[in-house]
């Protein structure tokens, strides 16, 4: 997905690197935050640094992770003297972000527990990563309260898809599982340099677990709604039975109400939930 840029570069983007070239775009994501004078921040891919310097003057610190070593070269240069900013130099897949939101070594309290001060996040996710950062952020979500994120249209459409349409899928599922999903505004390709060939959608989701009030172990859960949408063509009775016993199966699916030839994007978050805790965990395989 492209990158943020105050300027409009001439050169050719480097790895398919788009960059932002409106000022006004780059200011309502940076507001779509809220105040954020009192707080931390962090901004995943800060590119050339139009969104940085826009957070540097109204967060009071800002984390910056970036994967590109130049631009996170230039980013240091250019903010050198700002004493509330951090640029990180690695990859937000593989970084230990307890290491960066958790407790620093020394600082706990015996027989306290550690309470992490909620931290906004923004950024612009590229579209075949798209999936793998969320589920990374939604994993240590107990920092994370916003999420203001630039995506492909098309994965914004999927983010706020509701059961029932062509779009839910398991990302709309997931997503929907740890937030609640808003559409912000959409900007064509014309807002960048060079244009890409797709929309971009702004989009701000807040975290709100739902997996104490659907009443279901959340890594078995997760586990269940990628086989139930494992292969989308087929109906869910058929995805599921690659897992568990077919007479469990038949009894479950009457249980929650679900007739077996539904398929995985027709059912709510709750249908879902209520088949998962009719089944037994015995009859699911490894």
């Amino acid at each position: 997905m492209p990158k943020v840029s105050a300027s409009r570069p001439s050169s050719k983007p480097k790895l398919g690197q788009h960059f932002l070239a409106n000022d006004a775009a780059a200011l309502r994501i940076v507001e779509a935050l809220g105040d954020i004078s009192n707080r931390t921040v962090l901004e995943i891919g800060p590119g050339r640094g139009a969104l940085t310097s826009l957070l540097l003057r109204r967060a009071r610190r800002l984390i910056a992770i970036e994967l590109d070593r130049v631009l996170s070269a230039q980013l240091r240069m250019n903010f050198a003297l700002a004493p509330n900013v951090e640029i990180i130099e690695g990859d937000i897949l593989a970084i230990d972000l307890d290491t960066v939101f958790g407790p620093k070594p020394g600082t706990r309290r015996p027989g306290i527990e550690f309470t992490p001060e909620p931290v906004p996040v923004v950024g612009n996710l590229p579209y075949y990563i798209t999936s793998d950062i969320l589920l990374r952020l939604f994993a240590y979500r107990r920092y994370f309260d916003t999420l203001v994120l630039m995506v492909q249209r098309e994965v914004a459409d999927r983010l706020a898809a509701a059961p029932g349409g062509s779009e839910y899928g398991l990302l709309s599922a997931t997503t929907q599982l740890y937030a609640r999903v808003e559409r912000l505004f959409t900007l064509p390709p014309s807002s960048f340099s060079p244009p890409p060939k797709v929309q971009s959608t702004v989009v701000r989701l807040t975290m709100a677990p739902r997996v104490e009030h659907l009443k279901v172990p959340e890594a078995g859960f997760v586990n269940f709604l990628k086989l139930g949408f494992g292969q989308k063509r087929k109906t869910l009775w058929n995805n599921l039975k690659e897992r568990y016993k077919p007479d469990d199966l038949r009894a479950a699916l009457t249980k929650a109400g679900i007739a077996p030839t539904v398929r995985a994007e027709t059912l709510s978050l709750e249908k879902s939930a209520a088949l998962f805790r009719a089944l037994p965990a015995a009859s699911a395989g490894d």
